[in-house]
């Protein structure tokens, strides 16, 4: 099996974190993330040609803040601190840090502090960045040079010795940042010395080797929901299986508009073998009363698993249940290492019970979605699923706020339906990560044909992403939106109210639970 050079980030609880990787595997070379707290030979096991530090929410001068093992730091691998991770290696080496008198956040400018640096050494004198922090190095460690400023005279950037070790207050991995991926490039490629030599291609040949393996003559069954996700891992695991694989679709009742019989008309398309089952009112009894967010998400991941484990019998029994989960979904689920925060559960990740009879296999856990779509289009899966936006596990049910009954669900189908109507009209599907509704337990007043009416409201979201770990909100054309929200007045008797969220990811999440 080939050996290809890695990059371990140590993740200190930035948002970028993800970030980082992703640039990384961008220009070629593989990359995974590691809780700062790891133990230096777990780093060392994965032989790291470098290794990153991640920004993070804390000051490195708490006594409890987090802290570079040593033996990383006398290990000899080049290191790049970014933002915390700057003010970590000072630090620890011996410089001083402090908290500043005002933070700088966003766009900021810096100037290049010497004409020797491995990292900038070349770039223009001048670039815009991106900034995110509160504490500064006011203090070099011995032996240090300065290699970047920021306009208003505070370190931006600092390189030890032969350049082996650096660190950047400022973020290069956003794209924000002027030059940021061509700094990357310099640690990876001139510091790190690696090989681009990670390719999608050799991960599919080495995955299918790796689910043989792993599965070995065990039947696998899988969830279809009709996603790139799902269906990815499925023609994946296919490729590596054959008929070891039976697919299985559950109608949960939490679907779009038309949604189940549009999926399995697809799915005739695909060498999968695949059985639809009906489990609506299943899940909605399981959901009946259930308000709470975290508890909807566990009331369908037990459900899941229950009609999958009454189905897999019938289906001649399996001992693996395969997911499409996605690395995203094991970040936000908190299972990153300690102190880490769960943002929500996932049903196919912190959803499942305990209790579930089969193995968990998830081929795709590793990757992002923008690189799971690549691998789609390799397989030679059509365009209709690799392009399609992501859905979310628990469909509708976290997109129908308050309890979940089927009239409520309705109401949302046809008003969802509309929008993402109109979103296709425009052309504009395939320039958005997601557009949808949600529905929300509060009921307004209105006036309709000079009669009185107390109904429903309906959120408008659409956001743009790369990866779905930070969005923007769409700026969608005000005649879309003035024709959206009156046809749902118009044509969903029970909504009387059509807002927009305007909000990005951070501070808020895609979905609204």
């Amino acid at each position: 099996m080939e050996v290809h050079d890695n990059i371990v980030i140590l993740d200190c609880g930035s948002q970028y974190t993800q970030l980082i990787a992703r640039r990384i595997r961008e220009l070629s070379v593989h990359s995974e993330i590691l809780p700062w707290d790891s133990d230096a030979e777990e780093v060392l096991r994965r032989n790291p040609k470098g290794i990153v530090v991640s920004g993070g929410p804390r000051s490195c001068i708490e006594p409890d803040a987090p802290r570079l093992d040593e033996r990383l730091l006398r290990s000899g691998i080049p290191l790049l601190g970014i933002c915390y991770g700057m003010q970590m290696l000072a630090h620890q080496l011996g410089g001083r840090v402090e908290r500043a008198g005002a933070a700088e956040y966003g766009r900021a400018r810096v100037e290049r502090a010497s004409e020797t640096s491995a990292l900038l050494e070349g770039l223009p004198a001048s670039l815009q960045v991106w900034m995110s922090h509160w504490d500064q190095v006011t203090g070099l460690p011995p032996g240090a040079r300065a290699v970047a400023v920021s306009e208003g005279g505070a370190l931006a950037g600092f390189e030890m010795g032969d350049g082996r070790i650096g660190a950047l207050q400022f973020h290069p991995e956003v794209a924000h940042t002027e030059q940021g991926t061509e700094i990357l490039r310099r640690f990876l490629f001139r510091i790190c010395g690696c090989d681009p030599t990670w390719r999608l291609e050799d991960w599919i040949d080495r995955t299918v080797e790796e689910i043989r393996e792993k599965v070995g003559a065990e039947r696998v069954l899988c969830g279809l929901s009709g996603g790139v996700d799902s269906t990815v891992a499925a023609v994946l695991t296919a490729r590596a299986l054959g008929d070891q694989l039976q697919c299985l679709f559950v109608d949960n009742g939490l679907l779009r508009k038309d949604e189940a019989d549009q999926v399995m008309d697809t799915y005739r398309v695909l060498d999968l073998s695949v059985h639809r089952v009906d489990a609506g009112g299943r899940f909605l009894g399981a959901l009946a009363g259930v308000t709470d967010p975290e508890a909807k998400r566990k009331a369908i991941g037990w459900t899941f698993v229950e009609v999958f484990e009454d189905v897999a019998g019938g289906l001649g029994g399996a001992a693996w249940l395969l997911q499409g989960t996605l690395y995203p979904d094991v970040i936000e689920s908190g299972h990153q290492g300690k102190g880490a925060s769960v943002i929500k559960s996932h049903h196919n990740v912190g959803g499942l019970p305990e209790i579930m009879k089969m193995k968990v296999l998830e081929p795709l856990r590793d990757l992002f979605k923008d690189e799971v779509r690549q691998i789609g289009r390799l397989l030679g899966i059509p365009e209709v699923f690799v392009a399609r936006q992501p859905f979310p596990g628990p469909g509708l049910a976290v997109r129908c706020l308050g309890e979940v009954v089927e009239p409520r669900l309705a109401l949302l189908r046809e008003a969802d339906a509309i929008f993402r109507e109109e979103i296709a009209a425009a052309g504009l599907y395939n320039q958005l990560w997601q557009a949808f509704c949600v529905l929300l337990p509060t009921r307004s007043v209105g006036v309709m044909g000079d009669v009185r009416t107390y109904a429903e409201t309906a959120v408008l979201r659409a956001v743009e992403s790369q990866d779905g770990m930070t969005a923007d909100w769409a700026r969608l054309p005000y005649d879309l939106l003035d024709r959206t929200a009156r046809r749902i007045c118009n044509e969903v008797p029970g909504i009387n109210r059509v807002t927009l969220d305007i909000t990005g990811k951070p501070p808020s999440t895609i979905e609204w639970e």
